[in-house]
Formats: structure tokens, sequence, C-alpha cells
């Protein structure tokens, strides 16, 4: 990662959070997930990052439950 200027938010064993400066300015979040890595645009990182603190704030205890009648993607 040194070699792209990234920086380092976060990581654990299996996981890790960093982001890089695109020649245009733009800020790149990268998250790897073990073998996976997805990248986000700043947009897009801020949504998921709302995601996941909706996730984990409900008040049953992680996400709020799907009716059945929606499919899974």
């Amino acid at each position: 990662m040194d070699d792209l200027n990234a920086h380092t938010l976060a990581e654990s064993d299996s996981y890790a959070i960093w982001t890089t400066v695109e020649d245009n300015g733009e800020t790149i979040f990268h998250l790897e997930l073990g073998s996976v890595t997805l990248h986000f645009f700043q947009e897009e990182w801020e949504e998921l990052v709302g995601l996941l603190e909706s996730a984990s704030s409900d008040d049953n205890g992680g996400g709020k439950a799907r009716s059945s009648s929606k499919k899974r993607r």
C-alpha cells in the first residue's frame, strides 16, 4: 500500500480500510475483506457507513428484519 500513498484508517487480523487520493484529488476508500477488496468514492463510502451505523444501532441487536416479500440481492 505504501507505493499508493495510502492512509490506513483501521485494520484487524482479517480486514482493513484505507484511503488513497487520485490524481484529480478524489479520495477513494478501500475496504479489504480477506481476499476481496471493495473500492468506494466518497459519496458511496458515506452511504455505506450510514447503512452500517443504522444496522448496528437498531434496537433488535443489528439490522431491521426484512419482510419475506422482498428479494435479497
